[in-house]
């Protein structure tokens, strides 16, 4: 059995855009059109997401959220909405949400924010790991050494960091806005490439003399790292 998830979205081609896509993915999906609607099922069925849109009818998504977390459903919600500024997104975030996704949006990112979002849920106790690892590369957290296929890999503390995100994302595509997040703490895009330059720079000495590529760009949604291009 697929994962459940609940969309609480008035607008009919959004809806069925994401539902779809979610569908196609293998999830469990709900529906509702208004926000009485959504609150009735977040708090009534047993969800692992809520996509909620934040303008909607009879009750508006904050409302609904903030219902929500006042009747003991800690269920991991991605608020959707047109409003992007970084005053509206600390508002979603600080009255509850655990992410904050602007329209437009690529379903890539949803999805993969989704799946973030469900894996932090259902992450069990405190262990930490202490490496990580993909096909032949391998990173020690506390020593702090990267080795490929026995070989050293120097990098500095910026460049440790992005592989450390990649590892712990590994096989799955990670958007820029993901690692603008993720790695350099924005929560704007600074419209620099910042990214495409340390990508460059961590892909050169990941795979420079190696039998085959582990870093990859897919094309309009991020990167992923993995052994299968």
């Amino acid at each position: 059995m697929g994962h459940k998830i609940l969309v609480v979205e008035d607008d009919g081609a959004t809806a069925d855009y994401i539902a779809s896509g979610l569908d196609q993915e293998g999830f469990v999906v709900d529906r509702a059109g208004n926000g009485r609607d959504g609150l009735f099922h977040a708090i009534d069925g047993n969800y692992d997401c809520i996509v909620l849109d934040r303008m909607l009818p009879s009750m508006d998504g904050m409302a609904v959220l903030g219902s929500m977390r006042a009747a003991g459903v800690e269920t991991p919600v991605i608020i959707l909405s047109a409003l992007g500024s970084a005053e509206d997104r600390v508002a979603g975030l600080t009255s509850g949400s655990d992410d904050y996704l602007t329209k437009p949006f690529a379903f890539a990112e949803l999805l993969a924010r989704i799946r973030l979002q469900i894996r932090k849920s259902k992450g069990s106790g405190p262990q930490p790991e202490t490496t990580l690892s993909c096909a032949d590369l391998e990173m020690d957290l506390l020593s702090r050494r990267v080795r490929r296929a026995g070989r050293p890999i120097e990098l500095q503390p910026r460049e440790f960091r992005l592989l450390e995100y990649l590892l712990r994302h590994k096989d799955q595509v990670v958007t820029r806005t993901m690692l603008l997040e993720g790695v350099w703490d924005y929560h704007f895009d600074p419209g620099t490439n910042v990214i495409d330059v340390h990508i460059s720079r961590l892909r050169k000495k990941l795979d420079e003399g190696q039998a085959g590529p582990l870093l990859h760009t897919v094309r309009g949604a991020g990167y992923r790292l993995g052994a299968d291009a």
